[in-house]
């Protein structure tokens, strides 16, 4: 269970990603019934310049890093090879990996993993733009461009900025359950979870479309996730030949119209084995899949654990 976070910095840190990992552990949030965290900043030394040329006072040293379940390592500049992780940075890191402790990077806080021989052999990710870099940096690291954020067990790494909240949030959900991650989405006036992935935000031609915002579709999908919810029928419901809905929808989201909907049931169904004692059963045909059978195919295929597993571990 997720209780001690330390985020670690040193000279040249970026100011939102080091925010974001702020925003998402170290806010008191006990009165929305989210369990608190013991977070710190740590770094080298008591003062640290940031890359937009401020400084950040750090109460904690390096040693506070050996306490942490997760460590955070938010994005440490653009200017890479040339901004050296400190050797006591480097000392900290390895040895709270060696512990077994989780690493989070935001951004291009991969390259500090890169650099330190964390990201060989595992799958990762950084911002788009960054990805032939740490690929090219780090040849025995498995890059993969198209991701908002990559699980690789002891390693999650995130594309860029908002991305960081959202493997932020997918730590939160592995923790502590889909009731309390969307509560803290929620705070943060962020969606709980995005489809798709960071492809979707590299420049390219802009699709030919006349119709609006998919948006008010998208919030009726999840509010009636129990009715037929087919191509040809959302399709007329937008106005739209199947077609051009299919090529809007992922335009949007990033993703097909069936993945989307496939995993807001799945969303859903947590919900209900968190909040409900509901049989299987009964959860699976509330959000729209035929039976239990394929309620928990789907379940399997996104969280990796059965539903009765899922509720025995979040159930309220």
């Amino acid at each position: 269970m997720l209780t001690n976070v330390a985020t670690v910095i040193y000279d040249g840190l970026n100011p939102f990603e080091f925010g974001a990992a702020c925003e998402a552990f170290g806010l008191d949030r006990r009165d929305d019934g989210v369990p608190t965290v013991d977070f710190a900043v740590c770094g080298p030394k008591p003062q640290l310049r940031s890359s937009m040329g401020f400084t950040v006072n750090v109460e904690h040293g390096l040693d506070r890093v050996a306490e942490a379940d997760l460590v955070v390592i938010p994005a440490m500049g653009y200017d890479f090879g040339t901004n050296p992780v400190p050797d006591d940075v480097r000392e900290a890191l390895l040895t709270a990996h060696a512990r077994g402790a989780r690493m989070m990077t935001l951004c291009s806080g991969a390259f500090t993993l890169g650099e330190i021989g964390l990201l060989d052999g595992i799958e990762c990710t950084t911002h788009w733009k960054h990805t032939d870099a740490l690929q090219r940096m780090y040849p025995e690291a498995k890059v993969i461009p198209e991701v908002l954020y990559v699980d690789s067990g002891q390693v999650v790494t995130s594309a860029g900025t908002a991305a960081g909240l959202d493997a932020s949030l997918h730590i939160w959900r592995q923790e502590h359950g889909a009731a309390i991650a969307s509560t803290i989405a929620r705070r943060m006036v962020v969606p709980p979870q995005r489809d798709g992935g960071q492809a979707q935000f590299i420049a390219r031609a802009v699709p030919e479309c006349d119709a609006e915002t998919l948006g008010p579709l998208l919030e009726w999908i999840a509010s009636n996730l129990d009715e037929e919810l087919s191509v040809e029928s959302l399709a007329r419901r937008s106005l739209m030949s199947p077609r051009t809905f299919a090529r809007r929808f992922r335009d949007e989201t990033g993703a097909t119209p069936h993945a989307w909907i496939t995993r807001q049931r799945v969303l859903r169904a947590e919900e209900l084995l968190e909040k409900t004692d509901r049989a299987v059963e009964w959860i699976s045909r509330e959000v729209g899949f035929a039976n239990a059978a394929t309620l928990r195919h789907h379940f399997l295929k996104v969280r990796g654990l059965s539903p009765q597993a899922y509720r025995r571990r979040f159930a309220c």
